[in-house]
């Protein structure tokens, strides 16, 4: 964990083409084998993709002022969901994609910067994901993630999601299986309020380290 000496001061927002050069280099840092810079300028052009990055500001990126209401969780969901145009001179904490499918947010990839892991980062972005899943009236959400990866798995399974199969030998690198999770219905009471009380949690457990 990095040593801390002031909250980071972080911003969500929509992926942009200007974000592609350090989301390369998070995916450097997160994975084997990893996504051509192509293949993101296709993916912000997919009617059914949505990337958010998660952003550290500082003072020449601050977000200029804004009388409209857009503050807060539903703020910054907005935010996402419209599209706003990124801030220049922003570092990239972390960014997550999901594919808005037939009745599912199937989650396409997940990572944060190495130097900013163990911090909660991750965890924002999959909340992101969810709550971006359930603006879109989406009824589930869906995954794949390594068989080995238990640290995920374990994130993945407080947010409720449950092993849905097995992918054999999915990851081209090297030929590792891929365990499917997958979210009950999102909509529920019973998950709305596990969703709501974990969201919270986060933020009251984050609060000292980052805003």
């Amino acid at each position: 964990m990095i040593a801390m000496r002031t909250l980071l001061r972080t911003h969500l927002r929509p992926m942009s083409g200007d974000d592609i050069t350090q989301v390369a280099d998070i995916e450097r840092e997160s994975f084997p084998s990893m996504w051509p810079q192509t293949a993101y300028r296709r993916e912000l052009s997919n009617q059914i993709a949505r990337y958010t990055v998660l952003t550290e500001l500082r003072d020449e990126a601050a977000p200029s002022a804004d009388p409209s209401p857009r503050t807060g969780v539903f703020g910054t969901l907005r935010r996402i969901v419209s599209g706003e145009p990124s801030a220049s001179h922003e570092h990239l904490l972390g960014f997550i994609g999901i594919w808005l499918m037939v009745g599912e947010a199937h989650i396409v990839t997940v990572a944060v910067r190495e130097r900013f892991r163990r911090l909660g980062i991750g965890e924002r972005l999959l909340i992101t994901a969810i709550e971006q899943a359930s603006a879109y009236d989406q009824e589930r959400v869906t995954l794949e993630v390594r068989a080995s990866n238990e640290a995920a798995r374990r994130l993945y399974e407080k947010y409720g999601f449950i092993n849905a199969g097995l992918r054999k030998r999915y990851y081209i690198d090297d030929n590792e299986d891929a365990v499917i999770m997958t979210t009950p219905e999102i909509a529920s009471s019973g998950y709305r309020a596990l969703f709501s009380n974990l969201r919270d949690a986060h933020g009251a457990h984050y609060r000292d380290l980052w805003e």
